[in-house]
């Protein structure tokens, strides 16, 4: 074992992900209550007190809303930016200084035998960055919350062995839906969320015949489907020629533990 993963929660409710490799247990954002958080550690069947720190990739409260209580009650290291620092300080609670640390934007880390490179994306948020994490060989790529997929970004996430990739709503249906239209603008904007054709464009040039497995994430309640957002990545990955499985996430429910290797 190399890398193993859960999507411990994914969408605009709360998001949380699990990655561990030999030596490392870490969890990526804590958006969701406490009790919401040890409850899906529990049916993941994955035990909280082995963590070994957190990374932060944004400060939205979907992504931070239980950060403070999960460090707090497991005495975990955060680790963020200096400007997601600056915004989320407020709202997560006080801290000791042995828990406070950085993760600079375009750094790679190395913990016990996990490298991670984070990288900058497109958001509405402060300095909001995601991750991708390498251990012996495998690579898995984490990349949602962004307007759009530079090519800066797809250099770095190309050919990871697993990704988890945001296909965030169906165009028509959000253009039809309730949502007033300054909500829908910020969604399809640059600093927004990428649709499921945007993904499914994106993901045909970065995926090789590594690509074991491709988990959507952070769908739209409102706006999207799963079995919508699937059939339409898949098509445009068809059209492309490329079959690979293509995994749902949820914002209530983990992933099974998925080993790359």
């Amino acid at each position: 074992m190399s890398l193993r993963f859960s999507v411990l929660a994914s969408g605009s409710t709360g998001n949380a992900f699990y990655i561990e490799s030999n030596k490392e247990k870490i969890l990526v954002d804590a958006g969701l209550s406490g009790k919401q958080l040890d409850l899906l550690f529990s049916k993941a069947n994955l035990d909280p007190k082995q963590l070994s720190r957190i990374l932060v990739t944004h400060e939205h409260s979907d992504h931070i809303k239980g950060l403070g209580i999960i460090a707090r009650k497991y005495n975990l290291p955060i680790y963020a930016n200096e400007k997601t620092w600056k915004a989320m300080e407020h709202s997560i609670g006080k801290l000791t200084l042995d828990q406070k640390f950085t993760f600079n934007m375009e750094e790679v880390k190395t913990f016990g035998d996990m490298d991670i490179e984070s990288f900058g994306v497109s958001h509405d948020a402060a300095e909001p960055m995601f991750y991708t994490f390498h251990s012996n060989g495998k690579k898995v790529a984490l990349v949602t919350d962004l307007g759009y997929v530079s090519e800066r970004i797809k250099k770095t996430v190309e050919d990871a062995d697993a990704f988890i990739f945001e296909a965030n709503h169906d165009v028509d249906m959000l253009r039809m839906g309730r949502y007033p239209w300054s909500v829908k603008q910020r969604i399809l904007g640059d600093s927004g969320h990428v649709s499921n054709e945007d993904s499914g464009l994106a993901l045909a040039d970065i995926i090789n015949n590594n690509t074991q497995r491709i988990y959507l994430a952070h769908l739209s309640l409102d706006n999207n489907m799963k079995d919508l957002a699937r059939m339409s990545v898949d098509r445009v990955l068809q059209e492309r020629g490329i079959n690979i499985q293509i995994c749902d996430t949820d914002p209530k429910e983990p992933t099974v533990l998925y080993d790359v290797g």
